[in-house]
């Protein structure tokens, strides 16, 4: 089924020839299987021989359903597969971006310091040029005389203006110098070449993503993406699975269910005729190696008498009887 659904070129003839061989390898195996399950056994017996068929079968349902479940949710896998992507990316962005500022915490120490009192000189001025306005205008406050005109406070306040402006120059000169050497470092490191996906990313990431992220994908499809349970799907997939395990499990089944019919009771005869033959044949050549055995016993029997006469004849004939 994989094969059906890669869509591949030459998937057609190989999901032939391995659904060929597939198909012959359980077929056989079944074939084994059930028809060795002893209908004349106890129920208890019977399970028992059936048990590793039940549990190959189980096997087999979860093998052969998971390309469906992967096909018929493909369009959802491909969806949680972006989301995994993106924020894989943005992971692996935030840890290098973390892990440069570690790095070069001085310098971003420095930096952050310069760009405080840079906020800090910023908000003086511009304070200390309302003040300079409120008394050139003529407001009073608590800090300017309210006379109209520029007089000898507006003066001082101008130079004080003039005298932090420059150093807020100089100031935003050493920050920008700062920043260029922060990003040439960054640039060196090669933080910016990594770069959230686009869309277009995403959607070629999905289409070529392998078994083991699209398995992956399917079992978080149980769950939503703010990490509730999606039972909806949950069930969908269980049932799926549950579907190609019963339908497997189904001859083992049915062949358990039924009653003895006439295959079982040939089957049964045929053993019963194999076995007396067998027996008959054990005895057979149990009487001949006693027969066997019998006769070489009296054949050596013989031959040693014989011997034995042959031996005297000729002590007898040497015997001195005249020494007598």
């Amino acid at each position: 089924m994989y094969f059906v659904f890669k869509g591949a070129d030459l998937a057609v003839i190989f999901a032939i020839i391995f659904g060929f061989l597939w198909g012959a390898a359980i077929f056989n195996m079944d074939r084994y299987i059930v028809s060795s399950i002893n209908k004349s056994a106890s129920t208890n017996k019977q399970l028992l021989q059936a048990t590793p068929r039940i549990l190959l079968a189980i096997m087999i349902g979860m093998v052969i359903s998971r390309p469906i479940e992967l096909k018929i949710f493909d369009k959802e896998i491909k969806e949680r597969l972006k989301v995994s992507y993106l924020n894989g990316q943005r992971a692996k962005i935030d840890t290098l971006n973390k892990a440069f500022e570690k790095k070069y915490q001085v310098e971003f120490g420095r930096l952050n310091q310069q760009k405080a009192t840079r906020d800090s000189l910023e908000k003086g001025i511009k304070a200390d040029r309302q003040k300079l306005n409120f008394e050139i205008f003529g407001n009073k406050t608590t800090e300017t005389s309210g006379v109209m005109g520029y007089g000898p406070y507006a003066k001082r306040k101008e130079a004080e203006i003039a005298q932090r402006t420059t150093e807020l120059d100089s100031l935003k000169a050493a920050i920008s110098k700062s920043e260029s050497f922060v990003d040439k470092r960054k640039a060196f490191d090669g933080l910016f070449t990594e770069k959230l996906y686009t869309k277009k990313q995403l959607d070629s990431l999905s289409d070529i993503a392998g078994f083991a992220d699209r398995n992956w994908a399917l079992g978080q499809l149980k769950f939503n993406v703010d990490g509730t349970s999606d039972n909806n799907t949950a069930i969908a997939v269980t049932f799926i699975g549950l579907l190609f395990i019963f339908f497997e499990c189904l001859p083992v089944f049915v062949k358990l269910m039924s009653a003895r019919g006439p295959y079982d009771y040939a089957i049964s005869d045929g053993d019963e005729v194999a076995i007396y033959h067998s027996k008959k044949d054990k005895d057979f050549h149990f009487e001949v190696a006693d027969n066997i055995h019998e006769t070489r016993v009296d054949s050596e029997s013989t031959k040693k008498k014989e011997i034995i006469k042959g031996k005297a004849y000729r002590d007898l004939e040497k015997y001195d009887w005249d020494g007598e």
